[in-house]
């Protein structure tokens, strides 16, 4: 049975023939190998062509900013999985990464997705705040605004604005997610600062990444993170005691036999 379009069997990212491996038109071996950094290298990947010096900061900005986060629901997940399979560090890295949602790390995506809109309204403070209305009609959170511990201000959002500034990168996503920020507080009535995940996609829309990947950035950056809870869980296991203490929080408030 054929499922879906037929008529597009081919691939722009990579070939390969007895001699030689391309990938986006570089020799991989001569181009490429010990001659550009895993960062250019995921921009042409994804892209199609190398990135400049000022996207290739931003893009390095942004994945050691979301990296790591401590125990995460995903990282939680992850230690589990690899405490109750240690030979399976294939299922424990994809336990967490599966556990990157709208709400933990890949909300970068729906914050960037609000942002495009946004800025397709026109970008400036009427969108801004028309939007907000509509949000807080709707009973709805403002995607990349808010967070539970850092209320004052998101230190890591503030530091990617920052280098957005220094560098030229700040555009029409960084300007849309300012005025958000400038006008939810008084709109939603309740402290709503730019948060890293805010932050994240602001900065790098406004280098040229495509809002399409998005979700790529946080997932290649928690890669890393995720990579470093999984050899600590090999050498110094937690994941049964997380396991153990989740079972004595909870209250079982089922039926009962008696």
């Amino acid at each position: 049975m054929r499922i879906g379009k037929q008529d597009n069997a081919r691939t722009a990212i990579a070939t390969s023939d007895e001699d030689s491996i391309t990938v986006r038109g570089h020799d991989l071996v001569s181009d490429l190998i010990g001659e550009i950094d895993f960062t250019d290298y995921f921009w042409l990947l994804v892209c199609g062509i190398r990135p400049t010096d000022t996207q290739k900061t931003m893009m390095n900005a942004c994945l050691v900013a979301i990296a790591e986060h401590g125990l995460v629901p995903s990282v939680q997940a992850a230690r589990m999985t690899l405490a109750a399979a240690p030979e399976a560090w294939q299922g424990a890295m994809a336990a967490g990464l599966l556990g990157m949602g709208s709400v933990v790390a890949g909300s970068s995506e729906t914050a960037g997705r609000y942002l495009a809109e946004v800025v397709a309204a026109g970008g400036d403070e009427a969108a801004a705040v028309a939007s907000l209305e509509a949000l807080k009609a709707a009973r709805q959170k403002v995607p990349g605004l808010g967070h539970p511990q850092h209320s004052s201000g998101d230190p890591r959002a503030e530091k990617l604005l920052e280098i957005a500034d220094k560098i030229g990168v700040s555009g029409q996503h960084v300007t849309a997610l300012r005025l958000l920020g400038a006008k939810a507080p008084g709109i939603m009535n309740r402290p709503l600062p730019i948060n890293v995940s805010g932050a994240i996609p602001a900065v790098i829309l406004d280098a040229g990444w495509p809002l399409e990947a998005m979700k790529a950035v946080p997932l290649l950056a928690r890669a890393g993170g995720l990579a470093a809870h999984l050899y600590e869980e090999s050498q110094r296991p937690i994941g049964f005691i997380l396991s153990h203490n989740a079972d004595l929080a909870i209250t079982y408030d089922g039926l009962t036999t008696k």
